[in-house]
Parts: structure tokens; sequence; C-alpha cells
């Protein structure tokens, strides 16, 4: 029973993974059909996960098992939770606003705080090293520390990019440039990387090809 159920879910795979390949071609219903699978099991399975890894763990069970305040102060956000909901029903859409402006500006309380402490004041940090010496380390931190300021530099618009500031404005660019090839390069590799490891599946599992 294992192996034939591991068989069709081998083949269901191969068939999805062939029809959103068939977009290469041209768009084609049969592209629809996965992505719309794609996106219905997506849906259904982060609404399960919420459902019992955050309402159930956070909410109900810390509902039973907390006592006094901490109690009762978990009815704040299941309360919130439920007037979102309200947004499907036209005539009550709109207490639906009020939940989510308290999640709008709690996460970007959050995600302002989590950026300063995790990339603006890492990077603020990895720009105050020592400079002199003649090795490889000295090098690097001198191309770290001129590509730092004059891209800051190259977005200074309070004075026109003339004389000084402008050569070193377009020292900035050439910096600018550099770090968006890279992060094209990337995310590029990590595309390549998903693609390979659909091709090894259609040949290894599916079609049996290659060990």
């Amino acid at each position: 029973m294992g192996s034939t159920t591991m068989l069709i879910g081998t083949w269901i795979a191969g068939f999805l993974t062939l029809a959103i390949f068939s977009f290469l071609y041209k768009d084609n219903p049969v592209y629809k059909l996965a992505e719309h699978i794609y996106v219905g099991v997506s849906a259904g399975y982060w609404l399960i996960y919420v459902a019992f890894f955050d309402v159930y763990p956070m909410l109900i069970q810390g509902f039973q098992d907390e006592t006094g305040l901490e109690k009762w102060i978990l009815l704040v956000p299941g309360a919130l939770g439920l007037i979102m909901l309200s947004r499907w029903f036209p005539r009550t859409a709109w207490l639906s606003r009020w939940p989510i402006a308290f999640t709008v500006g709690v996460g970007a309380g959050l995600g302002i705080t989590a950026n300063i402490q995790g990339y603006v004041m890492p990077q603020l940090q990895a720009t105050l090293l020592p400079v002199t010496g003649w090795n490889i380390v000295s090098l690097n931190n001198v191309i770290l520390t001129v590509g730092v300021i004059t891209t800051i530099l190259y977005f200074y618009f309070s004075k026109p990019h003339k004389g000084a500031l402008g050569w070193m404005a377009r020292v900035g660019i050439v910096f600018i440039m550099v770090s968006f090839g890279a992060s094209f390069g990337y995310t590029l590799m990590a595309r390549i990387s998903l693609l390979i490891g659909r091709l090894y599946f259609l040949l290894s599992d599916l079609l049996h090809v290659i060990d």
C-alpha cells in the first residue's frame, strides 16, 4: 500500500512539474491547472498551519493554561482576529480596518526594529574597520569604506553632482551596480538550483534514467 501511494504521488508530482514547464512553450490550460493547484494547496497548508501551530497553542490552549490577567488579555488578539473576518460581509467590512491597521502598525514597528538591529547596525559596525597596513584585509577594508562613502554621496541631492562630489557619486554608481549584479547572480543561482532539483526528480525518481 505504501509503495503504491508513493508511486501515485511521484506520477502526480511529475505531471505537475511538466505542466509548470509547459509555460516555457506558451500559456496553456495545463499550466493554469497546475498553477491553481499550487496556489490552492499553499493556501490550505498555511490555513491548517496557522490554525494548529498559532491559533490553537497561543490562543485556545494559552487561555486554558494561563491564569489571572494574562489569561484574559488573550481575548484581545482573539477579538481582533474575529473582527478581521468581518471583511467578508459588505455591511460590516469597515470594522476590519481596525485590526488590519493594528497588525500593520505592529508589523511596521517590529520590522523597523529588526532591520535596524539586524541590518543597519551590523553594516555600520562593519565599516568601522582599520584601513592601515599592507595586507589583503586592510585592502578589503579600504574598498568597503570607499564603497559605503561614495554610495551615500550618490544619494546626496542637496548639491549638484559636479566636481569632486560628481566624481565620487560616479564611483558610488559602480559599487551600486556591482551590488545589484551580485544580488541578481545570487537570485539566478537560487532559481537554477531549483531547476536542477526538479530535473533530477524527473530523471531519477520518475523516469529512473539516473541513479
